[in-house]
């Protein structure tokens, strides 16, 4: 691979999926070091890194009392919705954001937009990029849907195992996503694996 074609995506690594947030996944702030590690060797190489970011509107069918599976969470202009502080990322990673519209629910990074407006497809192949290295929260939901929609428009990936972390609303369903993304062709690695192959 080349130095232009590779891009570190991580996905919603936000308060509301962290520990003490409205939607909180598990010991989710555990992965923080892991995804410092992967921004740090990223950017020395100086590769695109994007951070994917769910922003709400108040009223939305993504939540329970308008017909949605979940709580509110990481709602527009909140605390929640904010990265997690633990976070380092740098100043030129590309922020993606997804969700904003009431009639939506968009787990997958591939239905937001940069501030200017394009979508993250546009920005990596603007960028030239071919392989994208996948992190954040959550392994059963919005990296799974990140994932397979890269794989569907012609991306290859790789899931960092070491970097995610799963909802597990029903018990094997991160395990189970992984063996999804596999099975669709994602590779899946640790920084160990990463490191060992200069990306």
């Amino acid at each position: 691979m080349s130095k232009n074609n590779i891009c570190l995506v991580i996905v919603d690594f936000q308060n509301d999926f962290c520990p003490g947030g409205a939607l909180a996944v598990k010991d989710g702030d555990g992965i923080a070091h892991a995804l410092n590690g992967y921004i740090a060797m990223f950017q020395a190489k100086g590769h695109l890194i994007v951070a994917t970011q769910d922003s709400h509107p108040p009223a939305t069918v993504h939540f329970k009392q308008y017909g949605g599976t979940w709580p509110p969470h990481c709602v527009q202009g909140t605390h929640g919705a904010a990265f997690h502080p633990a976070l380092k990322l740098p100043d030129n990673a590309v922020t993606i954001t997804k969700g904003e519209r009431p009639d939506e629910d968009s787990y997958s990074g591939f239905d937001g937009r940069d501030e200017s407006g394009l979508s993250l497809e546009t920005v990596l192949k603007n960028a030239g990029v071919e392989h994208l290295f996948i992190c954040g929260l959550a392994t059963d939901y919005c990296v799974k849907a990140t994932a397979l929609d890269a794989l569907r428009r012609g991306f290859s990936i790789t899931v960092l195992v070491d970097a995610i972390k799963g909802v597990d609303l029903h018990e094997g369903d991160s395990t189970a996503a992984l063996e999804e993304m596999a099975g669709h062709g994602a590779i899946l690695s640790t920084f160990a694996e990463v490191k060992a192959t200069s990306a």
